[in-house]
């Protein structure tokens, strides 16, 4: 017999092999791929789904953190802009009472100014990060 032919009346072996992807979404597998973990080891799938569980909870907890960090932020800002447009303004009035109303014009306009345009400012940038979000 020659190298490469088959002799006569063998037959030809087929191997086949099947290969299978399955993906998911979200925490946790699909109820059958969690009952092939606990065949593999006892007691694993309740192990995943405390450990989601715990990490559904943690990033809730950050989340949590974060919007009253956010919220702190804005409403130390918001105080640190009354008192310096406060002090912007009485300094404005006192200097136009002094006699000096080019300077004490120009200090409650550019106060104002300021202010409205931190206001403006803070809005478009509201906007557009909600925009981003809803994207």
């Amino acid at each position: 017999m020659s190298r490469g032919k088959l002799a006569r009346g063998q037959g030809v072996k087929v191997t086949t092999r099947e290969i299978r992807a399955a993906s998911f979404q979200g925490p946790l597998p699909p109820p059958e791929i969690l009952e092939q973990y606990n065949q593999i080891v006892p007691g694993l799938a309740a192990r995943i789904v405390t450990m989601a569980e715990q990490q559904s909870a943690h990033r809730q907890d950050l989340e949590r953190t974060v919007i009253r960090k956010d919220v702190e932020l804005a409403r130390r800002g918001q105080l640190m802009a009354f008192a310096i447009g406060v002090v912007a303004l009485v300094g404005g009035f006192t200097l136009v009472a002094l006699g000096r109303d080019a300077a004490g014009v120009t200090s409650i306009l550019g106060a104002v100014g300021a202010l409205a345009g931190v206001f403006i400012f803070g809005k478009k940038a509201q906007r557009k990060e909600l925009a981003q979000k809803r994207e």
